[in-house]
């Protein structure tokens, strides 16, 4: 009896991964979960003997780690257009991802004055924004880094630093940022300083 409930209580978790992973808005989040949870399942079908279930989970693992495996290997291709801050296509940017963009900077003014404005575009599509700060220092005092769900994968934060690195940008700085950013800015590498986030480019 007691063996008959663990088959099943792994049986819920694959098909409770399963469906999770279907209201993520990042593709590789997507993926990744329900990539584990359709492996759980073909062990509880396994379980129980129902083979072609097991088999239809399985090829959905593979499925998803192949389309991963793509993801990571292959190689995105990005552009970045320097603009004024009140330039039409950010603020129609901005407007657009309000609500997503609030949630990584709650404190941060999209009407606020910024003399530094970069657009990263993957193709036609614009997948992310840098608004802040420079003094003479060749300092950006970040306000707003943001990326669009379907591309938060850090690979538009990589190029975007290159970019910058390449234009004479030798530091960016964020004075504040929220929990959730800051596990971001650590993966990016940004050292925490007295309360900020550093990186030297």
């Amino acid at each position: 009896m007691e063996s008959t409930v663990i088959i099943e209580a792994i049986g819920y978790i694959g098909s409770a991964l399963v469906l999770v992973s279907m209201l993520m808005t990042s593709v590789v989040k997507l993926r990744t979960i329900n990539c584990i949870g359709s492996l759980i399942f073909t062990g509880y079908a396994m379980a129980i003997h129902s083979y072609p279930t097991a088999a239809m989970n399985f090829s959905l693992a593979l499925i998803n780690i192949y389309n991963l495996i793509r993801l990571f290997k292959g190689k995105k291709e990005y552009s970045v257009i320097k603009l004024q801050a009140t330039n039409t296509l950010i603020r129609y940017f901005l407007d657009l991802y309000e609500n997503d963009i609030k949630k990584y900077f709650p404190e941060a003014d999209k009407n606020a004055f910024y003399n530094c404005a970069y657009l990263v575009c993957h193709g036609t599509d614009a997948v992310g924004v840098l608004l802040g700060t420079m003094d003479s220092g060749h300092v950006i005092n970040v306000k707003i880094d943001y990326t669009t769900p379907v591309y938060r994968d850090c690979s538009v934060g990589k190029y975007l630093y290159k970019y910058l690195a390449g234009q004479n940008v030798e530091e960016l700085l964020v004075e504040k940022a929220s929990e959730i950013h800051g596990q971001y800015l650590s993966k990016m590498g940004f050292v925490s300083l007295n309360g900020c986030f550093v990186k030297k480019l």
